[in-house]
């Protein structure tokens, strides 16, 4: 039987979670920090400089001022209600249980899905250290590591994540400092670089605005996976105030390390010396004479790799566990262990269920990478985009309620509300609308779209049948 969660009225009351309180706020703050922070960021940026030119760094701050957008409105209703499920809670509350259902399902099919892109790459990485050990042996041995880790007390998780996104931020600061002296001339052997390379070759717009949009375009997705921190608070002490502490601390830290890395990057060196698929960090670094740069941005990528893999493990058991206890997902997944010295456990099953799909999903990749998988990958590609419209829409009706019956639970409120709502919400269309006139982003646009109709259909076809079976059951009345 569904548990419909329960909607504003006076001060809105979320009923305590059974899971265990093991994340501190230092985890928390920390998994916000480092979790956006991926091979999107250290490899993938380069394919936007090739496009961009220097006005990369104003394709990220586009990108970046939706994915900031975004969260503010979620740090907003996850602070005022905070749930395991998060967004796909807020949902239900604000649009009924089919966008619920809906949110939930196409969120949890993406992370079991890039799960796989992260472990396959990250043993590419490792098996070029020993190559006697081949890369389908890696993603077991990555695969098993995580899943006990993940099966144990949550701060096991907290712990795995702070100490990756630690050496991930650690990275960043150290590059941009490096950066930094690199264009005054501070460093043994180098000049002052100035702005030649922000006005030459082409000029800042290189391609005119049309790049800086196809910029965008390749850039945007690097922001998924601030989401889980909002998913993770629920395992706090005191969830409201954790959220809202990471959310704020969060998005403008992360702002200034994608756009201050760009910067630097299209400072240091002539935009044309970039290409994709190659690391515009490494040739940053091997410009300004710092020893075996590749191998150190390798062991930067390899740890920012796991780290994605082992958050992705953990919000997809969480988020598959919410549903589980909204009955949007067999009830079997609802066990929970007992955690000794704390009030709830870890929901294994749940665990399991995802890890299952995510060794499917990791063997697909590894047999059929171009066939099979790909359009797997596909159907999860404009997912993202998807799920923060719907976050959007969901924030316009909680806000309006919340305002009318418990103001006070706004402790972290949006900006400019509703305008700014509006605002991205019709930034997130035009993203869409955009892709689809790009050739090489029209295919997942299609395939997410086809994803996201099926799983529509799916709710659309379970809430009628349960109307159904309702009426049925209801005793008849006489005249």
């Amino acid at each position: 039987m569904h548990e419909a969660p329960p909607t504003p009225s006076g001060a809105p009351t979320t009923p305590a979670e059974p899971l265990s309180h093991g994340l501190k706020q230092r985890h928390l703050t920390m998994l916000g920090l480092g979790g956006v922070i991926g091979a999107g960021l250290f490899v993938g940026s380069g394919a936007g400089i090739a496009v961009a030119g220097p006005a990369i760094v104003v394709s990220y701050l586009i990108a970046g001022a939706l994915a900031m957008l975004v969260m503010r409105m979620l740090g907003e209703m996850s602070s005022a209600m905070p749930a395991s499920g998060s967004f796909s809670v807020h949902a239900e509350r604000a649009l009924g249980r089919w966008a619920g259902f809906s949110v939930g399902w196409l969120y949890w099919f993406l992370l079991v899905v890039v799960l796989a892109v992260e472990a396959t790459a990250a043993a590419q990485i490792a098996h070029g250290w020993v190559p006697g050990i081949e890369p389908w042996a890696w993603v077991l041995l990555f695969m098993v590591v995580f899943t006990a880790a993940n099966l144990t007390a949550v701060k096991n998780f907290g712990e795995f994540e702070f100490w990756f996104a630690s050496l991930k931020v650690g990275a960043i600061v150290v590059f941009l400092v490096l950066g930094l002296l690199a264009v005054l001339g501070w460093l043994p052997d180098t000049d002052p670089v100035g702005m030649t390379n922000l006005t030459g070759q082409g000029g800042f717009l290189p391609n005119g605005w049309s790049g800086v949009v196809s910029g965008v375009l390749t850039v945007v997705f690097a922001f998924g996976g601030l989401e889980v921190v909002t998913i993770a608070a629920a395992e706090t002490d005191d969830p409201a105030r954790a959220v809202g502490r990471a959310v704020r601390s969060a998005v403008v830290r992360i702002l200034f390390f994608y756009v201050g890395s760009m910067l630097v990057i299209v400072t240091v060196l002539p935009w044309t010396a970039q290409q994709a698929g190659l690391s515009p960090y490494v040739k940053v670094l091997d410009a300004i004479g710092v020893p075996s740069a590749g191998q150190i941005m390798n062991i930067v990528v390899f740890v920012a790799l796991l780290s994605a893999l082992n958050a992705n493990l953990y919000g997809s058991s969480r988020m598959i566990f919410s549903l589980a206890e909204r009955g949007e997902a067999p009830r079997g997944l609802l066990k929970v262990s007992r955690t000794a010295g704390t009030e709830g456990g870890v929901p294994r099953r749940a665990v399991l269920a995802s890890v299952v799909f995510g060794f499917v999903s990791v063997l697909l990749n590894l047999l059929w990478p171009d066939t099979v998988f790909l359009y797997m990958l596909n159907s999860v590609g404009a997912v993202l985009l998807f799920v923060w419209a719907l976050i959007a829409a969901s924030q316009l009706r909680l806000r309006a309620r919340l305002e009318q019956e418990a103001p006070e639970a706004l402790t972290l409120r949006m900006w400019w509300f509703p305008y700014l709502t509006w605002v991205t919400l019709a930034g997130l269309l035009g993203v869409l609308l955009l892709m689809l006139t790009d050739e090489a982003a029209r295919p997942q646009v299609l395939w997410s779209a086809g994803a996201t109709a099926l799983v529509l259909l799916v709710a659309v076809w379970r809430q009628r049948r349960e109307q159904r079976e309702r009426e049925g059951s209801a005793p008849a009345t006489g005249r």
